[in-house]
This record gives structure tokens, sequence and C-alpha cells, in this order.
């Protein structure tokens, strides 16, 4: 028996076996790992593809949006390129935050994120930003094509959130927000992990 191109007989990699987008890097597919109602940090497996715990969060603070990646990006020597700051690229892939009107309360779902800016984060030396999105076709909004027309109190909660979120009560967290950039830097910055992919695990 053949099956048809779309069926998959296993489970794809989420990383590695969805697709990063066919309006890419206006619209991207994004594979969601966490929700503002989560207070335990999971991340996908590189190994299975599955879902796991990373770790209980270890503040009262809880992602303020939607958090989970792009597929088949990577944060290699091209993204490093954009973060002089850093050392090197952190070898995962590119992280997103995807800002939504209507709740969604469960992770390990895929949808299509409009880009319109990111963020520069430095974690232990390594390059890690995080890309900002709103969901697409969320008619909320549908206004917002620039990170500069995100209302101030979210973005603010955004940079405390990534500045506090591996915090150890009476320690030092290792992390830097470097600064906030808009959607021409942002899809530099997806277009370069995107390159780093390929080069990493071929087109």
């Amino acid at each position: 028996m053949s099956f048809p191109k779309t069926f998959y007989r296993w489970r794809p990699h989420p990383w590695h076996g969805l697709d990063i987008g066919s309006k890419f890097p206006d619209v991207v597919n994004a594979y969601i790992e966490m929700t503002p109602f989560d207070s335990v940090k999971y991340e996908v497996d590189k190994a299975t593809g599955y879902l796991r715990v990373d770790r209980p969060q270890l503040t009262s603070s809880m992602p303020p949006t939607l958090y989970g990646f792009v597929p088949r990006t990577y944060c290699g020597a091209r993204v490093h390129a954009l973060s002089p700051t850093s050392s090197k690229g952190d070898g995962d892939p590119l992280d997103i935050c995807v800002i939504t009107e209507r709740p969604i309360n469960r992770g390990e779902v895929i949808l299509r994120a409009r880009i319109i800016g990111g963020v520069q984060m430095v974690d232990g030396g390594e390059a890690d930003d995080k890309i900002v999105a709103v969901l697409h076709e969320d008619r909320f909004w549908s206004h917002v094509n620039d990170i500069e027309q995100i209302p101030e109190a979210l973005l603010d909660r955004l940079h405390h959130y990534f500045e506090t979120y591996k915090l150890t009560p009476g320690g030092a967290a290792h992390v830097k927000v470097v600064e906030m950039y808009g959607l021409e830097r942002a899809q530099e910055v997806l277009k370069a992990a995107a390159e780093d992919y390929d080069e990493m695990f071929g087109g």
C-alpha cells in the first residue's frame, strides 16, 4: 500500500520535520512549547522530538506570551554575527514569542506567526535571540506591523521574564537582554538562522 505524500507513517520531529512556512520570513510556522499558564519549563527533546519537562520555573515569573521555536532554524555562526556581544550561537532552534488575544492554554501545537520584531538576548555568553510575532490572522492585533506598536507594559513583561527566568533565588542569572528590535532586523535574524540550519543539517 502506498501512502499520500502528506501522510507521516511516524510522527515528524517538530524541529526537523516541520516546514518553516511558505511565507517566510513574513509569516512562519511556530511549534509552541509553553503557554502563559505554565509554571513548568517545557522544552522539546532534541533526540525524540517529544516535549519534556526541563525544570520547574525557579521563580513566580511565567511566560507573558506563547513560547516555542521556528522549525528548521539554528543559532550558529550567522546568528552570532548579528549579536556582537555574544561569543557564539547557542546551537538551538530560534526561539519565538507569539502574542494572541484569544488564550491558548496548551503547548505542543503548531501555529502560523506573523513577525513583528525580536529580542536580542545573550545567555551565558551565547546568542539566544527571541523573535516576537503575533498570531497570524488574529484580528485584534491586525494593525500591528512592528514591535513599536506593542503596548509598553507587554514589552516590559517580556524584558523582565527573559532576564529573570533562569534566575535562582540568591544567585545570578547570567542572562542579558541587550535590546529589542523591529521587523527588518527580526527578518534578518530569521534568514541567518535558516541559513545556519541549512549549513548544519542540509537544506
